[in-house]
C-alpha cells in the first residue's frame, strides 16, 4: 500500500467523529475545533476518495452506504491504535507491587520498618493492603502476602518462610509485682481466644489471672496494654519494639506457638520489578 493511498489521518479522525457522534457540532466539541472546521475535513475526504460519505437528513445528516463502510473501518482502526498505545504506556509505566498483610501484623511491625526499605529502594513503588487468612491473588490485584499460616494452602502457591510465631505475656514494668499475685486482668485478642489457656496449660506455676478480656485485634490489645488496662499474650513481633526500648517487659521470653508466618505469592506469575528486592528485605527482617 502506497502513501498516497491512504487519505489525511485528520479527515479521517474528524470523519470517524461525526459519524461516531451522528453531528458535526458534537465531533466539533470532541475535537476542540471549529463546527467549519470539522465540516471542512469531512468534505475534503469526500472530495479526495471521490465518493458522498454523508448527506443531509432532515436537519442533521445521515451515513450513506459508503461512508457507513468507511466509518466501520476508521472506528476499528482508530480503536486498535489506541488499544497498543494504551499496551505501550502500561508497559513503560512500573506496576506498583501490593503487599498484604494481617493488619495488627502491618500497623506494629511491618509499617515501622518499611520506611527502611523505602530509603534503600526509592524507586520501588510498595502499595500496602491489610487482609488476613486466605486470599484470591488476581481477584484481590496482589502481588506479594505476609500471612500466618494457619489455613489450608494453594498448591499454586510459593511459600517462603519469614518468621516462626512466638508468643508470651507482656505488661508495663509497673505491673509486674500485680502479675506475679495473680491480681492481674488476661488481655487477649478474639482472633486466637484460647491463647491464653494453651499458654498458662504450658505454664502451670504462673498464677492464673482475676479476669480474662478479648479485644477485637492483637494492635488494640497492644494498645491497652500500653495503657495499664492488663497483661497481653502477645505475638513477639507484635511487641517486638515496645519490647526493645522498655515500654513493655516479657519476663517469662517468647514460646513457639507451632505456627509461623510466611510470604506467599502465585507460582505462575508476571515478572514485577523490585519483587526479588522486596522479598529478600522482608526476609532480612525476619
Amino acid at each position: 500500500m502506497r502513501r498516497s493511498d491512504i487519505p489525511s489521518l485528520d479527515d479521517l479522525r474528524a470523519f470517524e467523529t461525526v459519524a461516531r457522534l451522528g453531528s458535526v457540532r458534537a465531533a466539533a466539541g470532541e475535537l476542540a475545533l471549529t463546527h467549519g472546521a470539522v465540516s471542512r475535513r469531512v468534505s475534503k475526504l469526500a472530495a479526495e476518495l471521490g465518493m458522498h460519505l454523508v448527506e443531509p437528513d432532515g436537519r442533521g445528516l445521515r451515513l450513506t452506504p459508503d461512508g457507513e463502510k468507511l466509518a466501520d473501518a476508521t472506528g476499528q482502526a482508530f480503536g486498535v491504535i489506541a488499544g497498543v498505545l494504551a499496551e505501550i504506556r502500561a508497559a513503560s509505566v512500573p506496576t506498583p507491587i501490593i503487599l498484604s498483610c494481617e493488619r495488627s501484623l502491618a500497623m506494629r511491625w511491618l509499617i515501622p520498618r518499611l520506611s527502611g526499605f523505602q530509603d534503600r529502594y526509592p524507586d520501588i513503588d510498595v502499595h500496602l493492603s491489610t487482609g488476613g487468612g486466605a486470599l484470591d491473588f488476581a481477584r484481590d490485584r496482589v502481588t506479594l502476602a505476609i500471612r500466618r499460616l494457619d489455613f489450608p494452602v494453594d498448591p499454586e502457591w510459593t511459600i517462603i518462610k519469614l518468621m516462626p510465631e512466638r508468643v508470651g505475656p507482656v505488661m508495663l514494668p509497673s505491673l509486674q509485682a500485680r502479675f506475679e499475685s495473680g491480681d492481674y486482668v488476661a488481655l487477649g485478642s478474639r482472633t486466637r481466644p484460647n491463647a491464653w489457656a494453651a499458654w498458662l496449660d504450658a505454664h502451670p506455676d504462673v498464677p492464673r489471672p482475676r479476669s480474662t478480656r478479648l479485644l477485637d485485634h492483637h494492635f488494640l490489645m497492644t494498645e491497652a496494654t500500653l495503657g495499664g488496662l492488663g497483661i497481653a499474650l502477645a505475638p513477639q513481633a507484635i511487641v517486638a519494639d515496645d519490647v526493645a526500648h522498655g515500654r513493655l517487659m516479657a519476663p517469662f521470653g517468647f514460646d513457639p506457638d507451632g505456627s509461623e508466618y510466611a510470604l506467599i505469592h502465585p507460582k505462575q506469575m508476571a515478572h514485577t520489578t523490585g519483587l526479588p528486592e522486596l522479598r529478600e528485605w522482608l526476609l532480612s527482617q525476619g
